[in-house]
């Protein structure tokens, strides 16, 4: 694991670190996980606008038109 080095204001940092062990956790730890999720962010939207691709040549509506209301509801 290679180790970096960056600047924030101390009151911040020092407000996280509170959080982190809150969390029983460090923020190290919580620094990692950010990490990873936005290395990999793009990828995931990439995978998901390729799942709404294949979508949208499966599903039929009938040549219908939704409303902005009829498709959110649940």
């Amino acid at each position: 694991m290679k180790n970096i080095t960056l600047s924030a204001d101390e009151k911040l940092i020092e407000e996280a670190r509170e959080k982190a062990r809150a969390e029983h956790t460090t923020l190290n730890e919580q620094f990692r996980l950010w990490l990873a999720d936005y290395a990999r962010s793009e990828q995931q939207a990439e995978r998901a606008m390729a799942v709404v691709r294949e979508l949208r040549g499966q599903v039929r509506t009938g040549g219908r038109k939704f409303t902005r209301e009829e498709m959110n509801e649940r």
